[in-house]
């Protein structure tokens, strides 16, 4: 991480990722500077333009120099690296960041500063309101790519952007410093926009209009190998989706499964049996799975609360006081005393059946999932204290109650 002198501060600071840009700087940093003149015009703040350059092999600091701005070095490779780099480097209070390729116009950053000064912490560009120019964007980025990574995003995280990937945003220094931001890659322009919404941000977006580059060789964008990317930290960053609704999904319905084959093992639903022997088995493993996966879902929750990008849901911190280690190993341990007098039950049935083959594997089974559910509890107890700190306590210490 950079060191940075703070006794020096200025109103705004415009970041530009740079990897051999020499046929674009020249545009983008008089661009830049054009913003920078309206914001001092409209908000009285001054600013300064910062090239995070990423490793460029072509002049592009020297050149970059050359026009007025700061070149910061960023070692660590990657879209996202850069920026961070770039962000951490800034002077100002308020970050304005986009690409230097000629495709955005910084002079729209103007409206963002002003959201900021309201009190906003982030504000977006959106590519869709403002207007895209023929050519500026592939189609399946505009029609396919870029709506569903947002709309998954909104579905996860209830964000609100249209356009959570527009490379035209602003960001106040402190909000920047309390998201933590570590995506290299372009996952990091999904990564600002969650974290930033799991933390209950005021984000607010303005128009963006998106312009044909200036560049004479392909774009650094990979849409397949960047669109997996999003998708995955996406994935990463819900537990909700990748663990809490699989459990639901897997123990309920392995729950359902194993009450009708008991109801009509038992008599109380008349017919031929629905349930045989190969659901009755697939139905445990559901509730096997999905009891795991529900623990996965309070470890990465909480890992995430540490981490600070997250706020504890208000569920758990209701059951706050009653979520510890023992708690967890007191249920584990009587179920699995449980499960071990069923599997007495059966094994004693078996045996006084001559050792024949049983009618049903019911009994076995529920016996047999209730063990490895409580195994599962007793393990994941100690998973939760030692993801808290090594705490018996298992909700995050910092979590408000």
């Amino acid at each position: 991480m950079l060191t940075i002198d703070r006794a020096y501060s200025l109103g705004v600071t415009i970041v530009m990722p740079c990897l051999n840009e020499t046929i674009s700087l020249p545009h983008c940093i008089a661009n830049a500077r054009h913003a920078l003149d309206q914001i001092k015009e409209n908000f009285g703040l001054e600013g300064e333009i910062v090239i995070a350059d990423n490793g460029s092999t072509d002049g592009s600091q020297a050149l970059a120099e050359s026009l007025g701005a700061r070149v910061v070095a960023i070692a660590r490779r990657g879209y996202g690296a850069a920026l961070i780099g770039g962000c951490e480097a800034a002077f100002g209070d308020y970050i304005l960041m986009g690409d230097c390729d000629g495709s955005y116009n910084f002079t729209e950053g103007v409206a963002m500063i002003g959201k900021l000064i309201e009190k906003h912490d982030l504000c977006m560009g959106s590519r869709f309101d403002g207007g895209i120019a023929p050519g500026a964007m592939p189609w399946k980025n505009r029609h396919i790519g870029n709506p569903l990574l947002t709309g998954i995003l909104n579905l996860f995280f209830r964000s609100g952007i249209n356009d959570a990937h527009c490379g035209l945003r602003a960001i106040s220094r402190d909000a920047f410093s309390q998201l933590g931001l570590a995506g290299e890659g372009m996952e990091f322009a999904s990564e600002m926009v969650i974290k930033a919404s799991l933390k209950k941000m005021k984000v607010a977006q303005v128009p963006a209009t998106l312009s044909v580059d200036l560049r004479d060789r392909a774009p650094h964008l990979r849409p397949w190998r960047d669109g997996w990317r999003h998708l995955r930290y996406l994935l990463m960053l819900s537990p909700t989706w990748v663990f809490g609704v699989p459990a639901m999904l897997a123990m309920g319905s392995g729950a359902l499964i194993l009450l009708i084959a008991l109801a009509h093992l038992i008599g109380v639903a008349g017919g031929e049996p629905l349930i045989g022997a190969s659901w009755t088995i697939a139905a445990g493993f559901l509730v096997s799975v999905g009891h795991l996966a529900a623990i996965m879902a309070l470890a990465t929750h909480f890992h995430g609360v540490n981490r600070g990008y997250r706020t504890l849901r208000p569920l758990i911190r209701r059951y706050a006081d009653y979520l510890t280690l023992e708690t967890m190993l007191i249920a584990g341990v009587l179920l699995l005393l449980g499960s071990t007098v069923g599997v007495a039950v059966v094994i004693y049935y078996w045996s006084q059946t001559g050792f024949a083959a049983l009618a049903t594997v019911l009994p076995t089974v529920v016996a047999l999932t209730g063990a490895t559910v409580a195994i599962q509890t007793i393990l994941g107890g100690f998973l939760l204290a030692i993801i808290n700190g090594h705490r018996a306590a298992l909700t995050p210490d910092g979590a408000e109650r």
